[in-house]
């Protein structure tokens, strides 16, 4: 198991205030070096998208302005 393995699975995960009711649910989870994890909700066992710092502002700036 790698570090960034164990690191989303002792991820303190939260569920995003920018989620819809139903199946439109994201979970969020800061990391170590500023990195932050996206996953759904409904699938905590699943996939985990990681983003850096810029990635992170930039999704958090397209979600406010839409």
């Amino acid at each position: 198991m790698t570090n960034l393995q164990r690191e989303l699975t002792g991820a303190p995960w939260r569920t995003s205030s920018h989620s819809g009711s139903g199946d439109q649910c994201v979970e969020v989870a800061p990391l170590s070096s500023e990195l932050r994890a996206v996953r759904d909700s409904k699938d905590p066992a699943g996939p985990a998208l990681v983003l850096t710092p810029a990635a992170w502002r930039d999704l958090v700036s397209a979600i406010k302005e839409s």
